[in-house]
């Protein structure tokens, strides 16, 4: 066999040997007078937080979501791998769960960062302080921002008035990884599988093509 082939299985048997069922296809909304699976674990819930936006194709067929905090060396390393994945599929949307474990700075950066939705600069703001090398602190965080064309005084002022429903997302984000039995930063959901952090850019082709598949086995698109 050549090298070339014993490597991509390789990959292939790594990748499925780590993937692990945590949303099931039954795990839609609950109809009228049932309830069998919490609402925050809900695959709606999970996938579709309406309060989170989707980066890279928010039509996209999968969603890849990630658990990560801004002061995760991890997070920070896999970001370009995402970015590329997300350019080469480009049928894939990626849902960021802040979980801000790592102290106080990873929540003012995950609370500042969700306020920056309602100035249209989710994204900017959260690729400014998701590359940002050395340590975070509240004025590094706003500088941060503000170099990406943030206006931080109105973000602030957006954190204030959205404050209960950032800190209400901010819970279910932390819930959902809880409950999963997710003990770090970043841990990833393809589909409806979890899948570790530190994947190359291959094996979360690979990830993602498993998580289409058994969602067309399931009779039902896995996003």
């Amino acid at each position: 066999m050549k090298l070339a082939a014993r490597y991509t299985i390789g990959l292939v048997v790594m990748v499925l040997a780590t993937m692990a069922p945590v949303l099931d296809s039954a795990q839609t909304a609950p109809a009228q007078g049932q309830s069998t699976v919490p609402d925050i674990l809900s695959k709606d819930a999970v996938l579709r937080d309406p309060e989170i936006p989707a980066l890279g194709n928010p039509k996209g067929d999968i969603t890849i979501v990630e658990f990560f905090d801004y002061q995760c060396p991890y997070c920070k390393k896999i970001s370009p791998v995402l970015d590329q994945v997300l350019r080469e599929d480009g049928n894939v949307r990626l849902v960021l769960k802040d979980w801000p474990i790592l102290g106080d700075p990873s929540g003012y950066a995950a609370r500042l960062v969700l306020a920056t939705k309602y100035q249209n600069k989710y994204e900017a703001a959260h690729r400014a302080l998701i590359v940002k090398v050395g340590r975070l602190t509240e004025a590094v965080i706003d500088e941060t921002l503000a170099q990406a064309g943030v206006d931080v005084t109105k973000a602030k002022a957006d954190l204030a008035a959205n404050k209960a429903k950032i800190d209400a997302l901010l819970k279910r984000n932390s819930e959902q990884a809880q409950a999963f039995g997710f003990r770090g930063t970043p841990v990833f959901i393809v589909g409806t599988f979890r899948i570790p952090g530190g994947l190359t850019a291959e094996q979360f082709k690979l990830a993602i093509a498993d998580a289409r598949k058994a969602a067309k086995q399931g009779g039902a698109r896995g996003k």
